[in-house]
């Protein structure tokens, strides 16, 4: 996601306050929040997928090895 696509997000959430959005502004909306939540997902599971864990008995446990492979069906 970069600046011009946040930018417009932006842009058509102040005009869907104040003057109200067309249809085609409405599709591009969420179109473009879809995409936006899909790059923070991305961003959060790569954050997730490498922390380390050291255990009790002293080991690492990498998340991204231990959970990283499941998937989920949300």
């Amino acid at each position: 996601m970069d600046v011009h696509q946040l930018d417009r997000i932006n842009t058509l959430a102040h005009k869907a306050k104040s003057v109200g959005l067309t249809p085609e502004e409405k599709e591009e909306q969420a179109r473009l929040r879809k995409e936006y939540i899909a790059a923070i997902r991305l961003n959060l599971r790569s954050q997730l997928d490498s922390i380390d864990i050291r255990e009790p008995d002293g080991s690492i446990t990498n998340l991204g090895e231990k959970y990283g492979a499941k998937t989920s069906q949300s």
